[in-house]
């Protein structure tokens, strides 16, 4: 389920059966994975292997501040997306980056248990503490979504974030 649009062919997004499997040729799509099932200090952990894989990609170091801009956009949508599955979907089952060689996105899947369907607090306001994890996530993204599969527990909470220029 997308929040806000439909993926366009060739995008990231799931085969039109909505199983929640990428579309494209594995051959051409790069996903990075790291089971967080069991692991302790996920937050982190996700953040360290999601620098690892900016930094794989030519994202980091970065030459501009734009870029350096776009790598942190990805890190703190990563540790929103994991802190959400810590704090309402009974822990992360695990963290996937997808990225196509030449594509203008990024990924971002957090693969968790839970029933529930995250969604920005609405009204949003600034200067409470909590509730702004999702509300950063729509901010920051280009589009997020909520994923399931029929007779399976849990979700995929995904979030699309643009390349740096």
């Amino acid at each position: 389920m997308s929040t806000t649009r439909q993926h366009p062919p060739g995008d990231l997004g799931p085969e039109p059966d909505g199983a929640g499997t990428p579309s494209a040729d594995p051959a051409e799509r790069q996903w990075r994975r790291l089971s967080l099932r069991e692991a302790t200090g996920v937050v982190p952990a996700a953040r360290d292997f999601a620098r690892q894989a900016l930094h794989d990609w030519g994202w980091l170091p970065a030459e501009s501040a734009d870029r350096r801009a776009a790598a942190e956009d990805v890190l703190l949508v990563v540790s929103e997306l994991v802190t959400n599955a810590c704090l309402h979907a009974e822990g992360p089952e695990e963290l996937r980056l997808g990225r196509t060689p030449h594509s203008k996105v990024l990924r971002v899947e957090v693969a968790d248990r839970g029933a529930g369907e995250p969604s920005p607090r609405t009204p949003h306001r600034a200067g409470r503490p909590g509730g702004h994890g999702m509300f950063i996530v729509q901010r920051l993204c280009l589009d997020w979504g909520v994923e399931r599969t029929p007779g399976e527990t849990g979700k995929t909470v995904w979030a699309e974030l643009a390349a740096p220029a």
